[in-house]
């Protein structure tokens, strides 16, 4: 069965129709999905697929507590090695629905770390992503790390220097796409990018 990691920022808290037309194209294939339960983009497709009576969905949670279970759908409760609710902590339940899934969804605006980083782990996984750029209101399918390059310009100066690759060190990652296309990427572990 196909499944679709869908995700996005919090600072979006309403869809609009095209992120609602690529919902309902997930919807009509009867893909499976798996989404987090953070506010904004993931609390607003929540409220879009209960809306929609939508039922093959699994919400991630960290540990016992849910915060946002809109269509009281099963849950799939993540447990971290610390308490400590930081990035890192709440990246654990991400990085878990990034392996489960076939392909990811995200709901991007130019500036979370969070999503970001989902896209970097999916990518590292070989898996394609479609990222709705919020700055742009465009959709952009990303399949290798040229892909999230190109979009990267798209952000601002700011966010585009925060992620330059020399920024990004210690551990080598190659994604491979076409023989020409292969591209070394250098970063931190995913969950370690240094952005605001």
């Amino acid at each position: 069965m196909t499944t679709v990691f869908i995700g996005g920022s919090r600072s979006i808290t309403r869809l609009n129709d095209t992120i609602r037309s690529r919902m309902d194209n997930i919807m009509c294939q009867y893909f499976d999905i798996v989404i987090g339960d953070a506010n904004g983009a993931d609390k607003a497709v929540q409220s879009y697929l209960a809306e929609k009576a939508y039922r093959d969905v699994i919400v991630y949670c960290m540990g016992d507590h849910c915060r946002n279970n809109v269509g009281s759908w099963p849950v799939e409760q993540i447990y971290a090695d610390n308490d400590i609710k930081d990035f890192a902590y709440y990246t654990t339940k991400d990085a878990k629905m990034a392996q489960v899934a076939s392909y990811g969804f995200m709901i991007w605006d130019g500036k979370s770390k969070g999503t970001l980083n989902n896209v970097l782990n999916l990518l590292q996984l070989r898996k394609n992503i479609l990222v709705y750029f919020s700055p742009d209101k465009s959709c952009y399918k990303l399949k290798s790390s040229k892909d999230l390059t190109a979009l990267l310009k798209k952000c601002s100066i700011d966010m585009r220097e925060m992620f330059k690759l020399r920024n990004l060190r210690n551990r080598k990652h190659v994604i491979k796409g076409d023989p020409e296309d292969l591209v070394h990427i250098t970063w931190d572990k995913a969950v370690n990018i240094d952005l605001p």
